[in-house]
Protein backbone atom coordinates (compact mmCIF):
# COMPACT_ATOMS: atom_id res chain seq x y z
CA UNK A 1 0.00 0.00 0.00
CA UNK A 2 2.52 2.47 0.85
CA UNK A 3 4.65 1.90 -2.43
CA UNK A 4 1.59 2.93 -4.52
CA UNK A 5 1.32 5.85 -2.45
CA UNK A 6 4.45 6.52 -2.91
CA UNK A 7 4.54 5.82 -6.56
CA UNK A 8 1.65 8.12 -7.09
CA UNK A 9 3.11 11.05 -4.92
CA UNK A 10 6.81 10.42 -7.44
CA UNK A 11 4.37 10.29 -10.58
CA UNK A 12 3.03 13.75 -9.24
CA UNK A 13 6.36 15.39 -8.62
CA UNK A 14 7.69 14.30 -12.04
CA UNK A 15 4.88 15.91 -13.94
CA UNK A 16 4.93 19.29 -12.05
CA UNK A 17 8.89 19.12 -12.99
CA UNK A 18 8.14 18.48 -16.25
CA UNK A 19 5.65 21.18 -16.55
CA UNK A 20 8.03 23.55 -15.02
CA UNK A 21 6.38 24.65 -12.01
CA UNK A 22 9.67 23.96 -9.39
CA UNK A 23 11.39 26.60 -12.18
CA UNK A 24 12.44 29.84 -10.65
CA UNK A 25 11.09 29.32 -7.06
CA UNK A 26 12.51 32.04 -4.74
CA UNK A 27 15.46 31.13 -2.83
CA UNK A 28 16.73 28.60 -5.63
CA UNK A 29 20.33 28.03 -5.49
CA UNK A 30 20.60 30.08 -2.31
CA UNK A 31 21.65 27.84 1.10
CA UNK A 32 18.51 27.34 3.51
CA UNK A 33 18.36 30.07 5.84
CA UNK A 34 20.23 29.34 9.59
CA UNK A 35 21.96 25.95 8.47
CA UNK A 36 25.32 26.87 9.90
CA UNK A 37 23.78 27.92 13.53
CA UNK A 38 23.21 25.62 16.43
CA UNK A 39 19.75 23.81 16.72
CA UNK A 40 17.40 25.82 19.11
CA UNK A 41 14.03 24.35 20.25
CA UNK A 42 12.27 27.56 19.45
CA UNK A 43 13.52 28.84 16.03
CA UNK A 44 10.09 28.29 14.74
CA UNK A 45 8.23 30.59 17.64
CA UNK A 46 11.12 33.13 17.23
CA UNK A 47 10.92 33.13 13.11
CA UNK A 48 7.26 33.28 13.49
CA UNK A 49 7.15 36.40 15.62
CA UNK A 50 10.07 38.38 13.64
CA UNK A 51 7.79 37.61 10.46
CA UNK A 52 4.78 38.59 11.46
CA UNK A 53 6.18 41.10 13.64
CA UNK A 54 4.64 40.10 17.06
CA UNK A 55 5.90 42.09 19.97
CA UNK A 56 7.74 39.56 22.33
CA UNK A 57 5.82 41.00 25.35
CA UNK A 58 2.68 39.42 24.17
CA UNK A 59 4.80 36.08 25.37
CA UNK A 60 5.14 37.21 29.14
CA UNK A 61 2.50 36.37 31.86
CA UNK A 62 -0.12 38.29 32.37
CA UNK A 63 1.39 39.91 35.63
CA UNK A 64 4.47 40.74 34.23
CA UNK A 65 2.82 42.20 30.94
CA UNK A 66 0.61 44.62 33.51
CA UNK A 67 3.69 45.42 35.52
CA UNK A 68 5.32 46.32 31.89
CA UNK A 69 2.36 48.35 31.23
CA UNK A 70 2.33 50.08 33.81
CA UNK A 71 5.96 50.95 33.87
CA UNK A 72 5.30 52.18 30.51
CA UNK A 73 2.47 54.42 31.50
CA UNK A 74 4.22 57.71 31.55
CA UNK A 75 5.45 57.56 27.81
CA UNK A 76 1.95 56.22 26.74
CA UNK A 77 -0.29 59.33 28.75
CA UNK A 78 2.22 61.75 27.31
CA UNK A 79 0.48 62.08 23.99
CA UNK A 80 -3.38 61.73 25.20
CA UNK A 81 -5.40 65.32 24.75
CA UNK A 82 -7.34 65.30 27.75
CA UNK A 83 -7.20 65.09 31.10
CA UNK A 84 -10.88 62.86 30.69
CA UNK A 85 -8.60 60.69 28.51
CA UNK A 86 -5.91 60.39 30.38
CA UNK A 87 -8.55 59.12 32.95
CA UNK A 88 -9.89 56.71 30.74
CA UNK A 89 -7.21 55.18 29.82
CA UNK A 90 -6.30 54.71 33.46
CA UNK A 91 -9.32 53.15 34.61
CA UNK A 92 -9.35 50.84 31.27
CA UNK A 93 -5.51 49.64 33.03
CA UNK A 94 -7.05 49.49 36.49
CA UNK A 95 -9.57 47.23 34.64
CA UNK A 96 -7.69 45.07 33.75
CA UNK A 97 -5.31 44.75 37.02
CA UNK A 98 -8.18 44.52 38.79
CA UNK A 99 -9.70 41.30 36.64
CA UNK A 100 -6.04 40.04 37.55
CA UNK A 101 -6.10 40.12 40.83
CA UNK A 102 -9.20 38.23 41.25
CA UNK A 103 -8.55 35.59 39.46
CA UNK A 104 -4.63 35.44 39.40
CA UNK A 105 -2.84 33.26 36.81
CA UNK A 106 0.67 33.06 35.92
CA UNK A 107 3.77 33.63 38.89
CA UNK A 108 3.06 35.53 41.89
CA UNK A 109 4.21 39.05 41.21
CA UNK A 110 2.83 42.27 42.81
CA UNK A 111 0.54 44.50 40.56
CA UNK A 112 -1.27 47.45 42.05
CA UNK A 113 -3.83 49.15 40.32
CA UNK A 114 -2.57 52.60 39.18
CA UNK A 115 -3.59 56.39 41.30
CA UNK A 116 -5.46 58.10 38.62
CA UNK A 117 -5.04 61.22 40.43
CA UNK A 118 -1.22 60.68 41.02
CA UNK A 119 -1.21 59.57 36.80
CA UNK A 120 -3.06 62.86 35.79
CA UNK A 121 -0.78 65.30 38.05
CA UNK A 122 2.44 63.54 36.01
CA UNK A 123 0.87 63.96 32.94
CA UNK A 124 0.15 67.85 33.67
CA UNK A 125 3.59 68.48 34.10
CA UNK A 126 4.79 66.78 31.21
CA UNK A 127 2.84 68.73 29.44
CA UNK A 128 3.94 71.76 31.16
CA UNK A 129 7.48 70.63 30.69
CA UNK A 130 6.96 70.37 27.01
CA UNK A 131 4.92 73.63 26.98
CA UNK A 132 7.84 75.19 28.02
CA UNK A 133 10.17 73.29 25.94
CA UNK A 134 8.46 74.62 22.80
CA UNK A 135 8.27 78.47 24.31
CA UNK A 136 11.54 78.42 24.88
CA UNK A 137 12.36 77.10 20.96
CA UNK A 138 9.82 79.79 19.47
CA UNK A 139 10.86 83.02 21.77
CA UNK A 140 14.59 82.56 20.41
CA UNK A 141 15.49 85.29 18.67
CA UNK A 142 15.70 85.61 15.27
CA UNK A 143 18.10 87.19 13.38
CA UNK A 144 17.28 90.78 11.76
CA UNK A 145 17.13 90.67 8.16
CA UNK A 146 20.00 92.24 6.11
CA UNK A 147 20.11 95.60 5.61
CA UNK A 148 19.47 96.39 1.22
CA UNK A 149 21.97 98.99 0.10
CA UNK A 150 20.25 101.86 -1.41
CA UNK A 151 21.99 100.44 -4.75
CA UNK A 152 20.01 97.20 -4.90
CA UNK A 153 16.46 98.86 -3.81
CA UNK A 154 13.97 98.49 -6.26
Amino acid sequence: MTTSWEATVEAQIRSAQERGEFDNLAGAGKPIPGRDTPYDEGWWIRSFMEREQIPSDLLLPTPLQLRRRIEQLPDELRDLPTEESVRAYVAALNTEVVAWLRTPTGPRVAVRPVNADESVRRWRADRETAGQATAVVSESPRPAPARRRWWHRR
